[in-house]
């Protein structure tokens, strides 16, 4: 391994960027997306008859987020608008003909689902409701009967980036509805939320997606919004990375979706003041404890699927259904391979959810094994599907052949590993290069560094599970605090390797560097 100076560091980093830092100024307009225009023309004429208009969202941070920028947008321009998140446990996902039972309307926009709604798309046809669908995950080879579908994804679209949220394809609905309908709006109002659906989401944190991140970032700081006003005073921080969205916000936004119903995190996003940001807060609170026991059931039992094939296949028959997904991305971390877990429905078929590593296509696999499969859909790091009880064997098997051919070196996940890092070199100004290209995320991981031969002064478990590993340590001369989260690691030697990347800690209104253990090697 290279052993590396803070020169190098910035040097690595630099050619992360060689075509240069896209600024918000030079974001594409809306109407390069396909159908846009169309999709916008349509509201509008909807808006001006009078119609009724329904959007539909999903149940993840990304629906959830994208149904508030929609609901926030129309509540602006003083037009009422039915707005509905499916319930995960009762509706199933996405604009599904029982989600489209119950509603009452003439035009019918979704919001992060909608690529894959074939039968709800027919029904729309023959009721006479047109169906505008916006959406970013991966079309299948036929796309549904609807009046526009507005994708980067979908064929002949010639919008410059492929993969964005869905969440940016609602705000750059909202863009071009605000050109089409000459009203005055500032679309920086929505970059706080669009953060926080841009990193939940994984989307690349290059091109545009990290330029809106990094002024999201910004806003969250100082946005007015009585949830993410309440959000600061709840974490303690006023300085906001993408981790603290990834991990400190995300997962309790998505605990609603995953223990009860979406409708109580748009509601937090939606709270008129502190008092009301308060109490949805509380809720969600409870939820992601309930959440986080549930999860750590799960995965211990998923473990005993875990055999010696290329990709995890885990089947239970009470398992949560909002956390399998969880389940899967932490299945795919430990042993490096895709993962699948998959709960039994009310309904007797199997569903759930899958996660992917390094390069591995799990769109692809999935996609190759389909023939089993009831239904599925996603993108290459993440899809939900669902498949009948007698199929889980063949599925798991093509499943596991799909994987066998994909080649070794995609299922590496270095995740940003630059070299060897001595402790001499961790510094403020080393600090100063690594913030200068965040926001760090998909396709521009954290910068993380070796560290050989390191003395352990001293190391205490801490957090409330006791489930994280604090420890002091000391190389040449050099002594810094350290943190491994979610550690099972147990120290028995005096010096240790590992894999770490250091960060600002703020704390009793005092700075300092502390580092961030990823492995004790």
């Amino acid at each position: 391994m290279k052993k590396l100076t803070k020169r190098d560091v910035f040097n690595i980093l630099n050619d992360r960027f060689k075509e240069g830092f896209v600024k918000l100024s030079q974001i594409p307009k809306p109407e390069s997306l396909k159908d846009m225009q169309k999709a916008s023309k349509r509201i509008v004429e909807a808006m001006r008859k009078g119609e009724k208009i329904a959007v539909v969202g999903d149940y993840d941070v990304d629906g959830v987020v994208s149904t508030a920028l929609m609901k926030e947008f129309f509540a602006s321009i003083d037009y009422p608008v039915s707005i509905t998140i499916p319930n995960r446990f009762s509706d199933g996902y996405g604009l599904n003909p029982t989600v489209l039972d119950r509603l009452d309307a003439d035009l019918i926009v979704t919001v992060d689902n909608g690529i894959s709604a074939h039968e709800a798309a027919q029904l729309c046809k023959e009721r006479g409701v047109d169906l505008i669908i916006t959406d970013h995950h991966t079309p299948g080879e036929t796309l549904p009967e609807a009046y526009a579908i507005v994708n980067p994804k979908q064929r002949s679209c010639s919008f410059a980036y492929e993969e964005i949220c869905g969440a940016q394809v609602a705000w750059f609905l909202i863009g071009q509805l605000k050109h089409d309908l000459g009203v005055t709006l500032d679309m920086k109002r929505f970059l706080d939320l669009l953060a926080i659906a841009i990193i939940a989401d994984v989307m690349p944190l290059r091109h545009i997606n990290r330029s809106l991140v990094q002024a999201g970032l910004q806003m969250f700081e100082r946005s007015e919004r009585p949830s993410i006003a309440f959000l600061r005073g709840a974490l303690k921080k006023q300085h906001f990375k993408s981790d603290d969205l990834a991990f400190g916000v995300a997962p309790l936004l998505n605990s609603a979706g995953r223990m009860a119903d979406a409708s109580i995190a748009l509601d937090f996003l939606h709270a008129k003041n502190h008092f009301e940001a308060s109490v949805y807060y509380a809720r969600l609170l409870a939820l992601n404890t309930q959440r986080k026991a549930e999860e750590r059931r799960v995965f211990e039992e998923s473990l005993r699927f875990v055999d010696d094939a290329p990709a995890i296949v885990s089947v239970g028959e009470d398992w949560n259904e909002g956390v399998v997904g969880i389940v899967a991305s932490r299945l795919a971390d430990r042993f490096a391979r895709p993962a699948v877990v998959l709960t039994r429905s009310e309904k007797g078929y199997y569903k759930g959810s899958g996660r992917s590593v390094g390069d591995v296509d799990l769109y692809g696999l999935l996609d190759q094994s389909k023939e089993h499969l009831l239904g599925f859909g996603g993108h290459k790091k993440a899809a939900g599907l669902s498949v009948e009880k007698d199929r889980l064997g063949l599925f798991k098997e093509t499943f596991a052949q799909a994987a066998m051919k994909v080649p070794k070196e995609h299922f590496i996940d270095e995740k940003g590993v630059l070299g060897e890092l001595d402790f001499t070199q961790v510094d403020w100004e080393l600090i100063d290069i690594i913030d200068r290209f965040a926001p760090y995320g998909e396709s521009n991981p954290m910068p993380k560094f070796a560290a050989l031969n390191v003395e352990v002064l001293e190391h205490r478990r801490v957090g409330e599970h006791q489930d994280h590993l604090l420890l002091t340590l000391r190389q040449h001369g050099r002594l810094f605090k350290a943190i491994q989260f979610r550690s099972e690691a147990t120290i028995e030697k005096d010096h240790i390797d590992i894999l770490y990347y250091p960060v600002k800690n703020h704390f009793n209104n005092s700075t300092s560097i502390q580092l961030y253990i990823n492995k004790i090697l």
